[in-house]
């Protein structure tokens, strides 16, 4: 074992009910190193984690501390070897302070009193020798994202953590408050804190990283050094084919017996006299700055939130402002938070698929548990979701097959409107090819999409259309061949451009 390894995971095999899902995977990870894992959404990053913080047990392989062998069965064992994880999903509770959420399970006592001199104290030093911008008696909801991730890095910090694990870090976050965590995790380095960056962005990778380990069906297939990270190599390794560009307008059918329309929208102080109309056979894509109005225009089409002015129609009749209604008269929404609105984490595959589809598969008001069954099958085989278990709770897959459940829901419906919001968020390069295919096959059978999201790229690629908010209104409007990613980001921002019709 060399001096400068921290961590050595070698030979770690899992199965979950006889579907291998890591095979003889290794991992090292130096002393005062950022080491990014990339592969594929179902790849087994996931997994591996898991067993290293003690969420999983291995079926075998060995482990590595500093040179020495130990056997990491629960989080508490993670923890007592200096192993912490910061997950999408913060685990802070909002009402309380900072210093409470960092000592929340491991406060200190004296004689069965808190003492909360001494944890301020503790916290104060924390945040003096890191020089974070943090308060430590300010209430953590008042915090934005990039914020309570500092206060989660800390709680880390404060259980002398040697090894920080970030599970897609910024995907919540702003591009300035992207920065910010940057300069974070470089101190840290600084100072001899090792760090596994886990995300889909390649540019955050080739940025942070002093080493990079990709995996691709639960297997290693290579480590990068800085110098070798590119993207046509990372790509290759990951997915190991090439990303098809799908897109493909030619001879594009418009549906135009399948028409949503909007007049007149308004909500609350956010949406102000909205007004457009989508098409079946077409993928209108709605972009904007966070907070221009674009999730409470799909929520309010979608009946989760009542609009204060205007009407909706789909092929002339009022949308009810019921969402079992509307599922009932084919609308589906896959929401921007997907673990907290988009299914149910402890609920398996087949439950999640076809929840939305009692209707159908009940007779009398009894669900019939062959349906249940040949429709989650289908689903899992159609959509491709990985582990093919059936049983398997949804909390537990990947983010890109936790969509394809979602995906898989909807989809098995005859869909007359689908509506998604920031679709492939965290998702890797490959399985947002599989998305947009599944998208391009549904609106030729007439399916109206209407999908915001925040990746210009994305944007520009796969809608046939692009409306962009600004300021709660619809402010310019795009065509496929006349879009640009820098057109589309000052329409946002408020600026009229060549390549756009204003609005």
């Amino acid at each position: 074992m060399e001096n400068n390894l921290l961590l050595q995971a070698i030979g770690i095999n899992k199965q979950f009910s006889g579907v291998p899902v890591l095979k003889d995977v290794g991992l090292s990870i130096n002393k005062g190193e950022v080491h990014a894992l990339m592969g594929e959404n179902g790849a087994g990053k996931s997994t591996l984690i898991k067993i290293i913080t003690g969420v999983y047990t291995k079926d075998s392989g060995e482990i590595f501390i500093e040179g020495k062998p130990v056997e990491i069965n629960s989080r508490q064992d993670a923890r007592n070897f200096g192993i912490s994880v910061i997950y999408q999903e913060l685990s802070l509770i909002p009402a309380l302070t900072v210093v409470d959420n960092i000592f929340l399970g491991q406060e200190i006592r004296h004689r069965g009193i808190l003492d909360k001199k001494e944890m301020r104290r503790r916290v104060k030093e924390l945040i003096e020798k890191y020089e974070f911008d943090i308060n430590p008696d300010a209430i953590v909801q008042s915090f934005g994202m990039a914020k309570r991730q500092l206060v989660e890095i800390l709680k880390a910090l404060s259980m002398e953590a040697k090894l920080i694990i970030m599970d897609e870090p910024t995907s919540a976050l702003s591009a300035a408050e992207s920065e910010k965590l940057f300069e974070t995790i470089s101190g840290l380095r600084d100072k001899g804190t090792s760090i596994l960056y886990i995300s889909h962005r390649l540019e955050e990778v080739y940025r942070l990283s002093d080493r990079l380990t990709v995996m691709r069906d639960g297997e290693n297939v290579g480590v990068l050094t800085k110098e070798e990270i590119t993207p046509a190599k990372v790509m290759r390794m990951m997915i190991g084919r090439e990303v098809k560009q799908i897109k493909d307008t030619s001879g594009k059918k418009i549906f135009n017996d399948n028409v949503l329309e909007v007049k007149n929208l308004a909500y609350k102080n956010i949406l102000k006299d909205v007004s457009f109309k989508a098409y079946g056979g077409e993928i209108l894509g709605i972009g904007g700055l966070v907070g221009s109005g674009r999730t409470e225009l799909i929520r309010c089409i979608y009946g989760a939130e009542k609009q204060s002015k205007g009407t909706i129609t789909l092929n002339g009749k009022p949308v009810k402002k019921s969402i079992s209604k509307n599922i009932r008269n084919g609308f589906s929404l896959v929401p921007e938070d997907r673990r907290s609105q988009g299914f149910f984490p402890v609920l398996s595959i087949e439950k999640n698929v076809t929840i939305a589809s009692y209707d159908k598969l009940a007779k009398f008001g009894v669900v019939s548990r062959k349906k249940e069954i040949e429709l989650t099958k289908k689903a899992i085989k159609d959509y491709d979701i990985r582990p093919p278990l059936r049983n398997m709770p949804v909390g537990n897959l990947s983010g890109g097959n936790q969509q394809k459940v979602i995906l898989g829901r909807w989809l098995t419906r005859d869909l007359k409107v689908l509506l998604l919001d920031e679709p492939t968020a965290g998702i890797d390069v490959g399985v947002k090819g599989e998305l947009y295919q599944f998208l391009e096959e549904l609106s030729k059978k007439g399916t109206i999409i209407i999908m915001v999201s925040s990746d210009l790229g994305e944007l520009t690629h796969v809608a046939d259309r692009i409306l962009v908010m600004h300021d709660g209104r619809f402010f310019e409007e795009f065509t496929h061949e006349n879009v640009t990613q820098t057109a589309v980001l000052l329409a946002a921002s408020g600026v009229h451009t060549e390549e756009g019709k204003a609005l």
